[in-house]
C-alpha cells in the first residue's frame, strides 16, 4: 500500500509541475488572466496532496485499511477538484460548456477535506503502542 501511495504522490506532483509550468508559459496566449488564476488554483491543490500522498505513504503510524481509505478519499477529492478546476479553466477554447460539470470542483474539495480528517482522527484515536 505504502508504495502505491508514494508512487501517485511523485505522479500527481510531477503532473502538478508540468501543468504548472504550461499554465505559467503556455497557458496566457490562450485564455484571460482570470483563467489563468483558475488553472493556478488547481495545480496548487494538486501539488499540495501530492506531497500530503507522500507524507502518508511514509507514516508508519496508521493500519493499511487507514491508510487506503485515506488515500482514496484524497485521491477521488484531486481528481475531482483539480481536474475539474482544469476543464473550467479552459472551458473558452472547447465547444463543450465545462461549466456543467462546476458542481464536481465543491465535491472534490469535500473529498479532500474528509481524507484530512479521517487522517487527524486515525492518529488522535491511536492507542499508544508500549
Amino acid at each position: 500500500m505504502n508504495r502505491t501511495i508514494l508512487a501517485t504522490g511523485v505522479f500527481m506532483g510531477l503532473l502538478a509541475i508540468i501543468l504548472g509550468a504550461f499554465g505559467a508559459h503556455g497557458l496566457q496566449k490562450l485564455v484571460d488572466a482570470d483563467s489563468v488564476e483558475t488553472f493556478e488554483t488547481g495545480v496548487r491543490y494538486q501539488m499540495y496532496q501530492a506531497l500530503f500522498l507522500l507524507f502518508l505513504g511514509l507514516y508508519n503510524g496508521l493500519a493499511d485499511p487507514h491508510k487506503k481509505r485515506v488515500y482514496v478519499l484524497v485521491l477521488i477529492g484531486v481528481i475531482l477538484f483539480s481536474f475539474s478546476i482544469y476543464l473550467l479553466a479552459l472551458n473558452s477554447l472547447t465547444a463543450f460548456d465545462f461549466k456543467s460539470i462546476g458542481f464536481l470542483t465543491p465535491l472534490g474539495g469535500v473529498f479532500i477535506i474528509l481524507g484530512w480528517i479521517f487522517l487527524g482522527y486515525y492518529i488522535l484515536t491511536k492507542k499508544p503502542s508500549n
